[in-house]
């Protein structure tokens, strides 16, 4: 009965209907989902577990949108008989209020059950009346001083799933299943009635009817300002000046400050007024037609007469996070579904000027407007605890950065102390001074000249010259070939490397740039192109003070690049340049796993978009910086490349070296290697939850036999285990102890594993692939960049980072760098401090979990 006790505790029997209720004995399998209006209107989700219902307050109920994460409060457990429950409880008791049978039926865990309670995520099928398909509940990690535990309901893909911009299922189907009746229909009942006992109003389903015609389809939450204490009558202003954050190293610290997301899109006001929309730039330049009718109906439908908003229009990139350069991608080809706009303020309500409030009041009144996450127009949540671990927490995902902001502060326009900005990244706006003509394509810039004011006086800072995609690189020829002048715009002549093939421009223009740091000579290292900015004006751009600390000088490299503006990745514009620029960045990092290997090789010298081949052998024109190696066992066949030091990975990226393969083991000991990778790699209709099952129940194998195992996405489709060896055991030994592992995995779970390679047999399994273990084999080194489309690369991650959010292709050569300055130590900094030797397996299954 202790499992009730809490249930128990918090309700009058005497006063509430709902039942005492009693632990079953027997196991069954039911849900059931509650719509409940109470202090605020909620869904309660409820699974039946150990004879009792395991309980859920999803505060904005469950959607069919995949990866839309929903926030699910874990709340007391229930008796079965609650499920059944529906009628009134009493003002006053515990969660009083209207309660309805939203939705129930049965459920199946897809992995057991208890175990996936106990960590924490828990995946199931439901089959219910208006609910089906697959599920997780992932429980969150907590606070300090955070009594709740907070869940997060996500739906999986599947036919059951739906797109976002399809019908909520919330609006759709807001009835009772057990009784067809609404909330509203409920509502006027005396407390105490019940469905199971009371009588049904025949008169319900015409009263809500009534109700549809009379009403707006969707019923929100509208505050109403006259009522709030500090909102001032007035009327609407045409433009408010923004509030803009001032730039910090570090975020600030104390309870006084919460802490958003900060995005990577368009700064924008929206002005509201009786259906009327306007999307204003931050300089109050009407953008209303720039975005498309898809975002300005979705802001007509917010259930308000008067209202100016202040959010950032972004576009979501397939990880998830917002990235500008697809917004600038999107806006060049007219593409205007994917927008989003993300509300984080509110400045005017229905004739009241609410400025004065404090921000979280404010930002309490625009979450009853604007709702939660789904659709066009999101409601930006704020983080409370430490500034610098949710920055590092950004950072690590290569997000741009976070903004504090006072939790009592009034808005106020112009740059502020009570908004504080810090970033994952050096990045700013620069004037375009000029340009320096493409050696590959005849209509396309090759790279971009900058500047910076101070005062009146145009500085040079540098080139930029990656980030382009063959669209935007022909774009900007256009535009920059109208307002071309004769003389330099700069303040100083330019020396003459810096004035080599500059075409001059009038510093109109203003780009937005992602660098490494500022070089000794003021001018920028490691640069990419991330859009136009057209929102601000060329005299204001400056130079931003405030750098990155800690991080360690890269290392140059002396190869000179030909053609280093060519294009590989067209769709992300990641250029020679850029790529060299990115394994200059990760030399530190890769160099363990690339250095004095042989290595097979995968050429692009046209790009992802050429043809491309594998080689292992030397070319015509090889650098000398690349090493030839002879095979002991061959001694008739080629010698095969190795590399090193950095200039013989800067010589691969100039032999157009798109993917990198070293062998497991290195030229010194060619017979015995020094590290296993196990290949999880997902057949047709595996949803990528199945493959993290997968990694953590091969990472619970390779331990149980004694070795340390280490975590990294393939950039491609599934994720690589990898454990470092001992160089004692032989290629035959490994290759046995590794196939043995797989065999194992897939005769203990049939339905889930596969260690054929036969395609056939793979459709809804994971592959255990251990044939990356045998001599001669190889598999994608980490760090090392993909030939697909994306740009992305093998990421190391930590254990802890393995979760549904980060995907095989969430970090990119253009993210990469954003997340390594963020270390505070490498996720595989022990890597071969922990390599361990194979021992002779006594019996390799091991228990299923």
């Amino acid at each position: 009965m202790v499992a009730l006790e809490t249930y128990r505790k918090k309700r009058n029997f005497k006063t509430t209907p709902e039942p005492k209720g009693r632990k079953a004995a027997s196991a069954g399998n039911s849900f059931v989902i509650q719509k409940h209006d109470a202090t605020r209107l909620h869904y309660d989700f409820r699974l039946e577990m150990d004879g009792v219902l395991k309980s859920w307050a999803v505060t904005r109920g469950p959607s069919l949108v995949p990866g839309e994460k929903r926030l699910a409060v874990h709340v007391e457990d229930h008796p079965l008989e609650y499920g059944d429950f529906e009628g009134t409880i009493p003002k006053g008791e515990y969660g009083g209020g209207t309660v309805i049978v939203w939705d129930s039926g049965t459920w199946t865990p897809v992995f057991d059950e208890h175990r996936g309670y106990a960590k924490g995520h828990l995946e199931f099928e439901l089959h219910g009346k208006k609910l089906s398909g697959r599920w997780h509940l992932v429980r969150m990690q907590g606070r300090p001083r955070e009594k709740r535990e907070n869940w997060l309901l996500i739906k999986g893909e599947d036919d059951a799933a739906r797109m976002p911009g399809d019908p909520d299922i919330l609006a759709e189907k807001p009835e009772s299943v057990k009784t067809g009746r609404e909330i509203g229909d409920v509502a006027g009942e005396a407390p105490g009635w019940s469905s199971k006992t009371g009588k049904i109003d025949k008169n319900a389903p015409k009263a809500r009817a009534a109700r549809k015609a009379a009403a707006p389809a969707i019923e929100v939450s509208t505050p109403d300002p006259s009522t709030i204490k500090g909102a001032k009558k007035a009327k609407l202003p045409v433009f408010v000046e923004p509030a803009l954050a001032s730039l910090s190293t570090k975020p600030p610290s104390g309870e006084r400050w919460v802490h958003e997301i900060k995005f990577d899109g368009y700064r924008l006001q929206a002005r509201i007024e009786a259906g009327r929309v306007k999307l204003l730039t931050r300089t109050g330049l009407d953008w209303t037609k720039k975005f498309g009718k898809e975002i300005i109906a979705a802001l007509q439908e917010l259930a308000v007469g008067t209202a100016l908003i202040d959010g950032e229009l972004v576009v979501e990139a397939s990880a998830g996070a917002s990235d500008f350069s697809a917004l600038q991608a999107d806006l060049s080809s007219d593409r205007t579904d994917r927008f989003i706009f993300y509300v984080f303020d509110l400045l005017y309500l229905d004739g009241y000027d609410l400025q004065a409030l404090p921000l979280l009041e404010r930002k309490a009144v625009l979450q009853k407007i604007a709702g939660g996450n789904t659709g066009m127009v999101r409601f930006s949540e704020h983080f409370e605890g430490d500034g610098q671990n949710i920055l590092s927490h950004a950072c690590r995902l290569s997000l741009e950065g976070i903004v504090s902001k006072l939790r009592d502060a009034p808005y106020r326009s112009g740059r502020v102390k009570s908004w504080i900005k810090a970033k994952c990244s050096q990045r700013q706006e620069f004037v375009i001074a000029g340009y320096v003509p493409s050696t590959t394509s005849r209509k396309a810039i090759g790279s971009l000249v900058m500047g910076v004011y101070n005062g009146d006086k145009l500085e040079h800072v540098g080139r930029v010259g990656t980030g382009y995609s063959t669209a935007v690189a022909e774009d900007l020829f256009r535009r920059l070939e109208r307002i071309r002048q004769p003389e330099s715009p700069f303040v100083a002549r330019l020396a003459a490397d810096a004035a080599r093939q500059v075409r001059y421009v009038k510093p109109q223009l203003v780009a937005d740039v992602e660098f490494r740091t500022w070089t000794a000579d003021n001018n920028l290292r490691h640069a990419a192109f991330r859009g136009l900015r057209e929102d601000k004006p060329a005299h204001e751009v400056v130079r931003e003070t405030p750098k990155m600390n800690g991080q360690a000088k890269p290392q140059r490299s002396t190869v000179k690049l030909t053609h280093p503006d060519r294009i590989y990745w067209p769709d992300q514009g990641v250029t020679k340049q850029g790529l060299a620029d990115y394994y200059t960045e990760v030399w530190r990092y890769i160099s363990p796993f690339i250095v004095g290997r042989p290595l097979a090789l995968l050429r692009s010298p046209e790009g992802i978009t050429g043809q491309s081949f594998f080689q292992k052998h030397a070319w015509k024109g090889l650098n000398p910086s690349i090493v030839l190696v002879n095979d002991p066992t061959d001694k008739d066949e080629e010698p095969l490349i190795s590399i090193k030091d950095l200039d013989g990975l800067i010589s691969l990226v100039q032999a157009a070296v798109l993917e990198i393969h070293p062998w497991g083991s290195t030229v010194k000991d060619w017979e015995r290697p020094d590290m296993i990778i196990m290949d999880l790699d997902p057949g047709d209709g595996v949803p990528w939850e199945q493959v993290i099952r997968a990694a953590e129940e091969t990472r619970e194998r390779l331990e149980q036999a004694g070795l340390k195992a280490f975590l990294k996405t393939s950039g491609g489709k599934g994720l690589h285990v990898v454990s470092p060896l001992k160089p004692k055991a032989a290629w035959p030994e490994v290759k046995a102890f590794t196939k043995a592992i797989a065999d194992s995995m897939a005769a203990d779970s049939p339905g889930l594993y596969v260690s054929t390679i036969t395609k056939a047999k793979r459709t809804g399994k994971v592959l255990i692939d251990y044939l990356r273990n045998q001599r001669g084999a190889t598999a994608v080194a980490p760090y090392s960049t993909r030939a697909r489309a994306g740009a992305a690369v093998s990421m190391p991650l930590e254990w802890s980072e393995l979760t549904p959010g980060i995907g095989p292709a969430y970090f990119t050569v253009l993210n990469t760098p954003t997340r390594i300055a963020s270390y505070k130590a490498d996720p595989w900094v022990d890597f071969r401090a922990a390599a361990a030797p194979i021992e002779k397996p006594k019996g390799t299954r091991a228990k299923k979990a």
